[in-house]
């Protein structure tokens, strides 16, 4: 992920937790595991590699053709009996057919590591997508904690003030709710956390009970709509599109291979027969064994079989053609969502911290008019459970805008492992 001076870096500094350790180092580990480890890749890099294998086959002369014959009565010659006959055929196809076959398969399988490429920079936002949900639930865990102190010292003064007999008992009462909520959210929280923590070494194909580190922040650049100034050219590069290019390019390769396939083929030989000597007379060359140049061209003239491969050819280019102007208008309007969340998630950002901050201020009245015997503890109260509440879709928000940014480096397949 590259980053750069208008790159905007949101750190929750609320949350006492974190450490100082950057991100990108260990996410890259878990995109390189993912490389390595997935079946899913490792499939689609095999068939890569097998339709690599198809060049040579389509583009090798066919086997030559031995054929021998031995007489059970030999034939007589003038030269002599005519003991037996080997004959040796190699047939040529027209002029430029097993090249237009070679460009056909290396194409397609050109096409096919297009492909696995592809469904690797979507395995890479797969994996970019669940490592941001598990930012926000284990930070999420770790706000309400903190939070959990805060309603400990709310108990702790509304108390004192009911034995002072300033306040109301039911005052401790409410806040023995609030933590007891709280509680029972922690709980189910860090159950949904340790099942995202295994599905996430699923998505690495490893040990499920795997330890995953999660980091202090995410990070992601709101600006980057403003350097994507043609969304079409730059997916241009994308492999989903050139995949389809490929495939259209090794499909006209077949048309034309279609064609060449309707001329006829040729073939060299040489036919050579053994030849005994005569014994009841001695003529000029007696038994010499004859040796005979052969020529022979194939004739086709059944020419449906040869309109119909051409037909199909021409037909999976249109296909191609289709395929690739589908998946680009999908590509273009989940760029424009994407740019959409990263501009919402820049926004609420900024919002949340503007809020947070006067809400802290606020809270501070509140609770230093309670102490002083003139202010409601239900009001308190209330202000925190809004702070909480704007942390944790502050948090939300970072997830989004992280997410978002993941969407992009795979609409852009900058993704990858370097």
């Amino acid at each position: 992920m590259k980053i750069n001076s208008k790159q905007i870096i949101f750190t929750l500094l609320l949350l006492p937790l974190w450490g100082a350790v950057g991100l990108a180092q260990d996410l890259e580990d878990y995109l390189q595991i993912a490389a390595e480890n997935s079946p899913k890749l490792q499939s689609a890099y095999t068939q890569f590699e097998a339709a690599l294998q198809q060049s040579p086959q389509v583009s090798s002369l066919p086997d030559p053709t031995l054929t021998v014959s031995a007489f059970g009565r030999m034939v007589e010659t003038r030269l002599g009996a005519q003991e037996a006959r080997f004959s040796l055929m190699q047939m040529f196809p027209w002029f430029g057919t097993l090249k237009t076959k070679k460009e056909a398969a290396d194409l397609l399988a050109e096409a096919r590591f297009q492909e696995y490429l592809a469904m690797r920079a979507d395995l890479f936002f797969e994996i970019k997508k669940a490592y941001a949900q598990l930012f926000a639930i284990e930070n999420t865990i770790a706000l309400k904690e903190e939070n959990l102190d805060i309603l400990d010292s709310y108990r702790e003064l509304s108390l004192s003030k009911f034995r002072s007999g300033s306040s109301k008992m039911v005052n401790v009462v409410r806040v023995d709710i609030k933590r007891d909520e709280a509680l029972t959210e922690i709980e189910l929280e860090k159950e949904q956390l340790e099942s995202l923590k295994k599905q996430f070494n699923l998505l690495l194909n490893r040990d499920r009970q795997a330890d995953v580190a999660i980091q202090d922040t995410l990070i992601f650049n709101p600006e980057i709509q403003n350097e994507i100034i043609n969304p079409e050219e730059a997916f241009k590069m994308h492999p989903e599109l050139a995949k389809f290019d490929r495939e259209r390019e090794a499909y006209e390769s077949r048309t034309e291979t279609a064609q060449k396939s309707g001329l006829p083929n040729f073939g060299i030989g040489v036919d050579y027969s053994i030849i005994s000597k005569r014994t009841d007379a001695n003529p000029p060359m007696n038994g010499q064994d004859a040796i005979m140049p052969m020529f022979s061209v194939s004739l086709p003239i059944f020419r449906k079989k040869y309109k119909a491969a051409e037909r199909e050819a021409e037909l999976m280019q249109e296909a191609a053609i289709h395929n690739k102007e589908a998946r680009e208008n999908q590509l273009l309007s989940e760029f424009e969502q994407t740019i959409y969340d990263l501009n919402k998630a820049d926004k609420l950002l900024k919002l949340y911290k503007r809020q947070i901050e006067s809400s802290n201020q606020a809270n501070r009245l509140l609770v230093s008019a309670f102490s002083n015997n003139d202010g409601d503890f239900e009001e308190v109260l209330q202000m925190n459970q809004d702070i909480l509440m704007l942390k944790t879709q502050q948090i939300e928000a970072l997830k989004t805008g992280f997410t978002a940014q993941a969407k992009m480096d795979y609409l852009f397949d900058e993704g990858t492992i370097n």
